[in-house]
């Protein structure tokens, strides 16, 4: 399931078994499966993705950092 959302706040991802990673603020493309989701952005020039577990992804928009749009 794809959707659209705004991350607003702190929201990061884990590089590999590296530190964690910020994600900007501001529109996200959002990719729902089983077990994670993925999330795919644009930061200024440059385009990111990553993918992060659905239960994490789900604290995240109950405490309001990521909002879906519509």
């Amino acid at each position: 399931m794809s959707q659209q959302a705004l991350i607003r706040g702190e929201v990061n991802f884990r590089a590999g078994d590296g530190v964690l990673v910020p994600i900007p603020d501001g529109p996200v493309d959002i990719e729902i499966s089983e077990d994670s989701v993925t999330l795919g952005w644009v930061d200024g020039p440059n385009p990111g993705s990553a993918a992060i577990p659905r239960d994490e992804y789900e604290r995240y928009v109950s405490e309001g950092k990521i909002r879906t749009i519509g």
